[in-house]
């Protein structure tokens, strides 16, 4: 029994196609996936950062690994029609925004005609039974106020990335309203049975990722190569979460309005209020963690560069979540970048990263079934 149920048991014999699997959150998620028995393809392009997690994990040999472009609808067709998959999630995206202002149209081809390819696959495809788009927190106009964004918020980022992602939050509702609700009947006929949901994710954190202008594999690369952390913006308040939580809301809501579509709709998935930190307290609570685990002494210094814009203050209220499905964070940041730590020093130590991340998966889990037992009065 767990704190609230991830469904995960639900995954066993069914087939799922995840976009976007060869990228950091990607890898997480087909390792979940694959633990929970589900026949998993993905489809997406060569791993976008080296070194990679998706190499260093070895899921690949383990999934139906197919390389496309998300823009590419003729061959995103041809894999739906030889996968024939029960489940979608859509993660493939240009999540950059500081790349997004270097290459907008590049962005906004991924970010919205991706969405809309593969809307239309799941349209054209009925053996889809639940489709998950999983966006970001910057898809809400961003006032800087204090307390944190609602489902029903206003949509329109302002960076061609987080304005992408806005932009796909509103192709997907125009594909459910047009083709995909399956509480509706249009001329007599029943609409495509897919029930459909968008997830709007906080910072996600975690061992693993390369990617370049994020915060914490700048820290990674920085203490590496045993040099300072240079820091652009330390003001920056963010919800900082560990990946696997978002990915585990990801697979549950999938699998509950598979069962049920009265599930399907828009959910926010972020920390507590608690967890949310400005940018130059994320790299002290890294440096922290490393220099007590490694042995070493990092530290960071404030190189603010003006840079293109991006939001100060961003939170977002997750009672929906909470109060649909009882959830609640497993792990806070202190504790997430525990893990972070011990997964850069297996990878520095050329350890077993495939083992180190699916025990942290367990580790994971057990937590969420021990705060269930406590809750419940449960004893050992």
């Amino acid at each position: 029994m767990s704190q609230f149920d991830f469904g995960l048991d639900f995954y066993k014999g069914k087939k799922v196609l995840v976009t976007g699997h060869t990228g950091f959150k990607g890898t997480w998620m087909c390792m979940l996936l694959v633990r929970a028995g589900a026949e998993v393809t993905g489809y997406a392009l060569e791993p976008p950062a080296e070194p990679s997690v998706f190499a260093l994990s070895g899921i690949a040999d383990k999934i139906n690994s197919v390389t496309g472009d998300i823009r590419d609808l003729e061959h995103l067709q041809r894999v739906f029609d030889e996968t024939a998959p029960e489940i979608v999630i859509h993660m493939a995206a240009q999540p950059i925004v500081r790349e997004s202002y270097c290459n907008p149209v590049y962005t906004y081809e991924v970010n919205v005609m991706g969405t809309v390819n593969i809307l239309e696959c799941v349209r054209t495809h009925a053996c889809v039974r639940s489709f998950v788009n999983v966006t970001t927190d910057k898809v809400y106009l961003n006032r800087e106020w204090e307390w944190g964004y609602r489902e029903d918020e206003e949509l329109n980022g302002y960076d061609p990335y987080s304005n992408s992602k806005s932009c796909s939050e509103l192709v997907t509702s125009s594909y459910k309203n047009s083709f995909m609700n399956p509480a509706e009947c249009k001329n007599g006929e029943t609409v495509h049975p897919a029930a459909v949901s968008t997830a709007r994710a906080g910072n996600v954190i975690g061992g693993g990722d390369f990617a370049a202008d994020r915060i914490i594999p700048d820290c990674v690369r920085a203490v590496l190569s045993g040099r300072e952390i240079i820091v652009r913006n330390p003001y920056s308040t963010r919800p900082y979460q560990h990946v696997l939580e978002p990915v585990a809301v990801y697979l549950m809501l999938a699998a509950k309005q598979y069962e049920d579509p009265a599930y399907a709709g828009c959910y926010n998935v972020g920390p507590d209020e608690t967890d949310c930190y400005t940018t130059g307290e994320i790299v002290t609570l890294f440096c922290e963690k490393w220099n007590r685990a490694a042995g070493q002494q990092a530290g960071w210094r404030n190189e603010y560069d003006g840079g293109p814009h991006e939001a100060n203050f961003l939170k977002l209220d997750c009672a929906r979540l909470k109060r649909v499905f009882g959830w609640r964070p497993v792990w806070n940041v202190e504790q997430a970048m525990e893990k972070i730590v011990e997964w850069t020093i297996a990878y520095r130590d050329g350890g077993d990263i495939e083992e180190t991340m699916n025990r942290q998966i367990g580790e994971f889990l057990d937590k969420n079934c021990d705060a269930r037992d406590r809750k419940s009065g449960i004893q050992d």
